[in-house]
């Protein structure tokens, strides 16, 4: 039972689903994307690729970072040699003591001086790998938001907000920890290894040989461990997305989870999550944290080998002290590159997994272009549907058959049933959906014709959601058209009845915006929306719910500014309160995606049809 409930969760953040039928799929509530499945990266050598992208652009810096990495290695591979004839010499009983004292002091200078020359040489190359990396990470950062800005709506819709944010946060900085540190490590560690190399078979060939035996065994346990870190880490990225997932979801509506008493069953449906990712980092952390351990112990093996073997040697007389130590100071720093890519292990394969998945949103594919002759024209708000029909999904129609037309100076209202398609057919108005069937005109002109900048320009919207930024009500009432005066944005909040609550604020227009506005009351933040709206002097206006969230005595205060607001303008009003649209030119009531009624307040009335029963009261919206 636990484990169908926590598939049931994953896949609730973690794959796609179908929007319901007759509605919109919900803004910031979907499940997130679908998840492919766990193991090893697609395509890991394309991922590296896309990733080092981001760094090439800086190969000026990275010559230079190429070159002191080769002096750093270069000068830890001539001091480590240096202790050869120092230990010698120290050894040397038939040189005169002073004469020793004297040569060791100028080798020892010289050893010094090598050690600096490696030491600033690699304070520069990690001093500039930093900044190669972290302009990197800034650039996937942009480039990712700014792929967010080119996707449709039908994306934001299906997709989990926490499950996007974190593309952003956890994905994205396990790329720059990568970068930032296993990049020049693992650079850095093959330089070591070869340099090393050559240095072991120049002072002895035989127990160079001894060492490398060794290497079929490093790397194959090497391998074998990072085939399984791989998967758990891929894995351990996914559940750590539908963790954030969740705590997104659950702390916008705690309220509702509140107002419902449902903190238990939050808490039980969060920790199967939490426990399921606890289970998947264990595993990954393990087997990227074995590494070290297990090729330290093969090393040491080998390193005790080699010492053996060579003080045997030295017994012998076939080989010196002083070559005795620096070789086994060599086998010693012939692991350490390769301990050093293992503990590594953990930050590659969670960069590789982060940067898979922000890789797949960049891959998303963005809003379908302008057409190539897509105008830009003035528009007047001569609205026409023509046999529309419409499904967020193929096989689920939501809107059949749709024909309606408005003219400037219009009220359009849509009543009907929850899911009926009222809300898809503004949504249609701004092209986040093209339809699949029928034509909707504008000032006669097919919108797909139209540029998308100049259609939703001219089209405003008062959505049921606020949303406000952060930043004072003077800029969030701006936002609806960014070139207007402070006396415009006055005169819009007079409109639409916010002008009032402004001014008893204590900075008034000047008065911070914070969380969403947190700090105002729903209704203030749904007559700031409305003010957004008045403000942009789009010819074609947009209300959905917009006065659901005020009280009775506020709704009859915005209706009188809504009808300045609404002159010589094209409106579509989406409403459950009736009495909102009476004055309508036209009252449409929609019930599974037809129009089963249309004309005026009063013309409906005689009918005695659907409109009819919600106004009596015989049925209810559902």
């Amino acid at each position: 039972m636990a484990g169908r409930t926590l598939e049931r969760l994953q896949q609730r953040y973690n794959s796609s689903a179908s929007a319901s039928v007759g509605a919109m799929p919900r803004h910031h509530r979907g499940p997130g994307p679908k998840t492919p499945a766990l193991g090893k990266p697609k395509d890991a050598g394309k991922t590296i690729g896309r990733i080092f992208s981001y760094i090439g652009k800086f190969w000026p810096r990275l010559i230079v970072v190429a070159l002191c990495l080769l002096l750093s290695t270069a000068a830890t591979m001539i001091a480590g040699y240096m202790l050869r004839p120092i230990l010698n010499m120290v050894a040397d009983g038939t040189v005169p003591a002073a004469e020793r004292v004297s040569s060791l002091l100028s080798m020892l200078i010289v050893l010094l001086i090598t050690y600096m020359v490696g030491v600033l040489a690699t304070f520069l190359q990690y001093r500039l790998m930093v900044g190669v990396s972290q302009s990197a990470v800034e650039r996937i950062r942009h480039d990712l938001f700014e792929k967010l800005q080119k996707l449709p709506v039908r994306y934001f819709d299906s997709h989990n907000n926490g499950e996007i944010m974190s593309r952003f946060t956890n994905d994205v900085d396990n790329i720059g920890m990568m970068l930032d540190n296993s990049v020049i490590s693992m650079i850095s560690g093959a330089a070591t290894l070869l340099g090393t190399l050559v240095m072991m078979v120049y002072t002895n060939v035989w127990l160079t040989l001894i060492t490398v035996v060794f290497l079929p065994l490093f790397f194959k346990g090497s391998m074998f461990i990072m085939k399984r870190s791989r998967r758990f880490f891929s894995a351990q990225q996914a559940a750590l997305g539908a963790v954030n997932g969740y705590i997104e979801e659950t702390v916008a509506g705690q309220k509702v989870v509140k107002v419902f008493n449902h903190e238990g069953v939050c808490e039980e449906e969060f920790g199967r999550l939490n426990d399921d990712l606890r289970d998947k980092q264990a595993r990954a952390l393990f087997f990227g944290g074995i590494m070290g351990p297990v090729m330290g112990n093969i090393s040491k093996v080998s390193y005790s080998l080699t010492a053996g073997i060579g003080g045997v040697l030295c017994v012998l007389g076939k080989f010196d002290v002083g070559g005795l130590a620096i070789f086994v100071n060599y086998a010693s720093q012939f692991a350490r590159p390769i301990n050093e890519l293992s503990q590594q292990v953990s930050t590659v394969f969670s960069a590789l997994a982060g940067a898979e998945r922000v890789f797949q949103v960049m891959d998303e594919k963005p809003e379908e272009p302008d057409a190539d002759n897509a105008v830009d024209p003035v528009i007047e708000g001569h609205v026409v549907l023509d046999d529309v029909t419409f499904g967020y999904v193929p096989e689920k129609t939501v809107l059949r058959h749709i024909s309606l037309y408005a003219r400037p100076g219009q009220k359009i209202a849509f009543v009907g049933s929850t899911g009926a398609g009222k809300t898809t057919i503004t949504n249609l108005l701004n092209r986040f959906y093209d339809i699949e069937s029928g034509r909707i005109t504008i000032d006669g002109m097919d919108i797909r014709s139209i540029k998308r900048d100049t259609l939703r320009k001219n089209i405003a919207m008062v959505l049921q959601d606020t949303h406000l930024f952060t930043g004072t009500i003077m800029e969030n009432i701006r936002y609806g058209r960014l070139d207007a005066t402070d006396e415009e944005v006055i005169a819009a909040a007079k409109t639409a009845s916010a002008h009032g609550f402004i001014k008893r604020l204590s900075d008034g227009y000047n008065t911070v915006i914070e969380g969403d506005g947190a700090n105002l009351s729903q209704g203030q933040r749904q007559l700031l929306n409305i003010a957004r709206a008045a403000i942009s002097k789009a010819p074609i206006l947009v209300l959905d719910e917009a006065t659901s969230c005020v009280d009775t005595r506020t709704e009859r205060h915005i209706e009188q500014g809504m009808d300045t607001l609404m002159k010589d303008r094209t409106t579509f009003v989406i409403a459950h309160r009736l009495s909102t649209v009476r004055n309508a030119n036209a009252i449409m009531v929609l019930e599974n995606g037809e129009i089963i009624e249309r004309g005026d307040h009063d013309d409906l009335l005689r009918q005695k049809g659907r409109y009819y029963e919600l106004c009596t009261g015989l049925s209810e919206l559902s």
